[in-house]
């Protein structure tokens, strides 16, 4: 990002740092990879401005993933306090954006009905949750950290820890998806997935980095993990190579 750039300027977009469609050790990308050349497709103003999510619908607990699946007690594992901020190209805050996220528990399993990992399910964490970003663009939640797990690619292939990131603008047209991995996480450099992505810079924006002055007290490790939407150097998306 420039330091020097003004309101309006274009970034061309670094689409090297993306990974492409096809990525055969990521197995089930030669199935979901395009055989032909995309079309590029017209969007409305009603395509990205309808329909619109409302403020409202934010629980008083949907930030505190240690506490919005209580059913007696507190979820088990390591817990943390995952921050950052939510920028544009040119470092600027993006204010009014819902941020949703959802991750395995401290085992390593999702509470979902086709989960296949025989790790056990945690009674206490449901694993999911949301919250807005304030007037400088922040955002932040408690909850676990997530455990590695392993998944049908290779033989031997694991999943490192990982939380998942859903973000919209305002109105659900506007959505990007991308992960959050872990500093210091061995696996990040052994996962197939990871691995698809070619630019190294660009796999380290993924990674949130310790965050000891954010800690609370006798209570939780904190984590930092800033996200860029656009221009050269935006995080890696999922659901868009260019991203955004």
């Amino acid at each position: 990002m420039s330091g020097t750039a003004t309101k309006g300027t274009f970034y061309r977009r670094d689409r090297d740092r993306h990974p492409p469609a096809l990525t055969p050790q990521y197995r089930t990308s030669t199935l979901r990879s395009p055989r032909f050349a995309p079309i590029s497709l017209g969007q409305s103003a009603g395509d990205l401005t309808a329909p619109v999510f409302g403020h409202s619908i934010l629980g008083p607990r949907d930030d505190d993933l240690l506490k919005n699946y209580d059913h007696g007690g507190d979820p088990i594992g390591q817990r943390i306090v995952v921050s950052g901020r939510l920028l544009d190209e040119d470092a600027r805050p993006v204010p009014g954006a819902l941020i949703e996220f959802w991750q395995a528990n401290a085992a390593g399993r999702y509470r979902h009905k086709r989960e296949g990992y025989v790790a056990p399910l945690d009674p206490n964490f449901g694993g999911c949750g949301r919250c807005i970003t304030d007037d400088e663009g922040r955002y932040s939640f408690r909850t676990v950290k997530p455990g590695p797990y392993p998944w049908p690619n290779r033989l031997n292939d694991w999943r490192p820890a990982h939380i998942h990131f859903s973000l919209f603008g305002h109105g659900f047209a506007q959505r990007l998806i991308t992960q959050m991995y872990f500093e210091g996480d061995p696996l990040i450099w052994a996962c197939p997935i990871v691995a698809t992505i070619p630019d190294r810079e660009a796999i380290e924006t993924l990674i949130a980095k310790l965050d000891l002055r954010g800690a609370l007290h006798m209570d939780a490790l904190a984590y930092r993990f800033d996200i860029v939407l656009r221009g050269r150097r935006s995080t890696p998306f999922e659901n868009k190579k260019e991203g955004n």
